[in-house]
């Protein structure tokens, strides 16, 4: 369960104040794989940032019973000057599991070679991208946040990345952001929709697809 109790957050642009959470009050249940709809520049990766805990709120909170992860296809949780393999290890200690069996499991899997032990800086958006799916999908969370990471890479890359996402989501649940609708229908049973600020849970994806497209006319 996910709870947002008074939730706000905004950003200042040009000497104006923009809100894009707006006294957010709603429960996300239990073990629902959930698509998070909305407009580009709705507030989807705020809100994800801010479920996690990796970005403050103005004011109010976010409550879980769970395990979340950070949001993955972001790559605001690494540090910029220390290296792939530096920073997987240090996630493995903040989360408690075993850091050179994360490494390895990474490594193996975001096949980005050398570059795992060069700095984050260096990295390209896709291998960013192949280094947090690799991190979170290494560490068991009761939920993942997900941001567009199933598309990256080739092909052969995008069919192991969706393998191990459907293998996770046999024990977990998800709050997932994806502009392919074909792939939400795939992986979610439910959905919640931000606009203008406000978030509805639906219960069926459908619905929320629909209601999602008016918003959009």
């Amino acid at each position: 369960m996910i709870r947002f109790e008074h939730l706000s957050k905004g950003f200042w642009v040009r000497n104006e104040f923009h809100p894009v959470i707006r006294n957010l009050n709603l429960t996300l249940p239990t073990g629902k794989s959930l698509a998070l709809l909305g407009g580009n520049g709705a507030g989807k990766s705020t809100l994800l940032s801010l479920i996690a805990g990796t970005m403050p709120a103005d004011s109010g909170r976010v409550w879980s019973d769970g395990s979340i992860s950070f949001p993955v296809g972001l790559g605001g949780s690494f540090h910029k000057d220390l290296t792939g393999a530096q920073n997987t290890r240090f996630l493995a200690r903040v989360y408690g599991v075993d850091t050179e069996e994360l490494a390895d499991f990474v490594q193996d899997f975001a096949q980005i070679g050398k570059h795992f032990d060069m700095p984050i800086r260096t990295y390209s958006s896709g291998m960013k991208s192949r280094l947090t799916f690799g991190i979170s999908m290494g560490i068991p969370f009761d939920t993942y946040l997900v941001d567009e990471v199933t598309a990256v890479g080739d092909q052969s890359f995008r069919r192991k990345s969706k393998q191990l996402f459907r293998d996770r989501m046999l024990k977990s649940s998800a709050i997932l952001v994806n502009h392919n609708l074909e792939e939400l229908r795939e992986y979610c049973d439910a959905a919640i929709v931000l606009h203008q600020g406000k978030l509805a849970y639906f219960e069926d994806l459908e619905e929320a697809v629909n209601h999602h497209k008016s918003n959009m006319k």
